[in-house]
């Protein structure tokens, strides 16, 4: 789960704009916890592509 849809049960703000302690606190441990936890899913779906189009190519290249 990325962490810019969650919402802050503190004061009610997305935790991405770090608005208070309880917020900035859970998005550095998020951050911390999780490589992937910064990246969208659109990002995540780029960079499957990406990887399939490079195993395409070079399943290509040596045939």
């Amino acid at each position: 789960m990325t962490y810019d849809r969650l919402v802050c049960a503190n004061c009610a703000a997305p935790v991405s704009e770090g608005r208070c302690p309880v917020c900035r606190a859970n998005r550095e441990r998020m951050q911390q916890e999780n490589f992937f936890a910064g990246l969208t899913p659109m990002t995540l779906i780029v960079l499957l592509a990406v990887l399939v189009a490079a195993v395409a190519l070079l399943a290509h290249q040596t045939v």
